[in-house]
């Protein structure tokens, strides 16, 4: 685990007071369910480049409010996003919120959760 900034963890717990959670193992299951929804990776670029889930599609934290609706115009659809663990991810859902979308969830342990679980990912 990193080691955030208090300042930076107050304003994470405020935005997860307002959003919707979920985790690994749940995503794990709504893919191979087959549910439909948008998996974004909120995390760097270079971090992106690394490795990501499958299927995913990438959209940064800086740039999510500009560039979503070139992406996903529909804000009644499900999105989940994630990052490195849940933080950032944790921002973007919140202000996602704000810009109306009304399905959007954060997966709690992000990425990191995802390769300690050993569930597929690619490059």
């Amino acid at each position: 685990m990193k080691d955030h900034s208090k300042k930076f963890l107050t304003i994470v717990n405020d935005a997860k007071g307002r959003i919707k959670e979920t985790n690994v193992e749940e995503v794990k299951i709504q893919l191979d369910r087959g549910d439909k929804f948008f998996l974004v990776d909120v995390r760097e670029e270079s971090e992106w480049n690394k490795g990501h889930i499958t299927n995913a599609i990438y959209i940064g934290k800086g740039v999510i409010e500009r560039d979503i609706e070139k992406k996903i115009d529909n804000i009644d659809a499900e999105i989940i996003l994630y990052c490195g663990g849940g933080f950032r991810s944790a921002l973007a859902a919140d202000n996602l919120q704000k810009m109306g979308y009304s399905n959007v969830s954060s997966m709690n342990g992000g990425y990191s959760g995802w390769i300690k679980a050993g569930y597929p990912t690619e490059a």
